[in-house]
Order: C-alpha cells, then structure tokens, then sequence
C-alpha cells in the first residue's frame, strides 16, 4: 500500500499532467430544478421530496458563501442525508453509478454514488471543475481478520493546481488534506474534462466507460 506521500505525489500530479479527454460538463450547470423534481417524484414517488427540496436549498443558500464552506455544506449534507447501500441492494447490479437526481431519488447508494453527487453540487455551486477530481483509491479498513484494503471513491479539491488537495469523503466525515489521508491509496483521478492515470490502474477503461454513460444519463436529466 502507498504511504501519504504516495497519495499526495500522485493527486498533485494528477492536476498537472496531460489528459486523456473526454466529454463532459459544462463549468455552470444551470439545472432546471424544478424538472429534477417532476423527474424524481416521478420515477421515484414522493417519499424523497423533503430530501429534495433540503438539496435544492442548499444549493440556492451557498452560493454566496466562500469555497470552503461550500465544501462543508456539501460534503456534511450528503454524509448525514444519504443511507450507504451498495449497488446490489439499491439497483439490482453489482456496480452501478448514479446520477445525482437518482441518488436523491433512492436516498442511498454507495461511495462512487456519494463522490459524484458532491461533484456535481460543488460544480452547480459555482466550484470550476478544474478544482475537482474524482478519485479512486484503495482504502485501508479494519476487519476482523485485521486490515484489509477496499475499492473507494472520494471527491478531491485543490484550492489551486499545485495544493495539498482537500478530501471529501463518506468513510471519514472530515474534510482532510491529502497528506494526512495515509489509509488511502489513489489508483487514478478524473473529471469532466479528463482521466489522470496512476500506476498499477488496470481498469481505467471500464471506468472510464462507467463515467461516460453516467455523463449521458446525467444531461438526459437536465445536468448541463
């Protein structure tokens, strides 16, 4: 396992290197919110409309506050709001990537799920994508057999492109620098505008695929 110098090594290299493009979102969204609640309700009753409608303040109540505390609003929002649930239970699948509106919709998901909500909120928040990588990792956890290491996804943001990155996670509720992430071990990073590959990543083009049908269904919702 990498240590915390690895993770910081490879998520500060991450914003700097060329990229492997492909299509994705525009920097302001502009959601009709309005129509993501027709959707939801829906496709999902109205037992979610609260949560909803809790979502839809939050985003209109910060966009006026500074970059960090966005991030706390956003980040405490999804970890206290959202039930974790893996795919299998939630979708029937074993690996399956939700949208934001069918996060909210379902009210739980998993970690990749939890990311990419965060993701798009900051993003609607007026945080520039630039600032944002989605990041798959190993992460460290203790069973009972002793620690073991778990495919997870976290959400980071760099205050600019060569900074100790910030760590949004639903493992750890504590918005931390990078280095002081030791239990995460990074495989490869992402966005909207590209894929930063790591060493030893051997799946970067099924969740590369992963991503870009879960960009298609996200603009079929109205995230443009």
């Amino acid at each position: 396992m990498r240590n915390r110098a690895s993770l910081l090594r490879l998520l500060t290299i991450a914003a700097t290197l060329g990229t492997l493009c492909v299509s994705g979102l525009p920097h302001a969204l502009g959601w009709d919110l309005e129509r993501l609640q027709q959707l939801i309700t829906t496709r999902f009753g109205t037992s979610q409309v609260p949560l909803l409608l809790d979502w839809q303040r939050l985003l209109g109540e910060g966009r006026s506050t500074t970059e960090a505390d966005r991030l706390r609003r956003v980040n405490d929002f999804f970890n206290r709001r959202i039930a974790f649930d893996d795919d299998m239970s939630v979708w029937g699948l074993s690996d399956y990537w939700a949208t934001p509106a069918e996060l909210i919709g379902q009210g739980r998901g998993d970690c990749e799920d939890f990311s990419i909500a965060k993701y798009y909120s900051l993003i609607e928040l007026g945080i520039p994508v630039s600032k944002l990588r989605l990041v798959y990792v190993k992460a460290a956890q203790s069973g009972p057999d002793g620690v073991f290491l778990q495919a997870h996804m976290v959400l980071a943001y760099y205050a600019t492109p060569n900074a100790d990155p910030l760590v949004l996670d639903n493992l750890n509720p504590l918005i931390l620098p990078a280095s002081r992430r030791s239990d995460l071990s990074p495989i490869f990073s992402f966005n909207s505008a590209g894929l930063w590959q790591g060493t030893g990543n051997q799946s970067s083009k099924s969740n590369l695929s992963r991503w870009q049908d879960l960009l298609a269904r996200a603009r079929a919702e109205g995230f443009q």
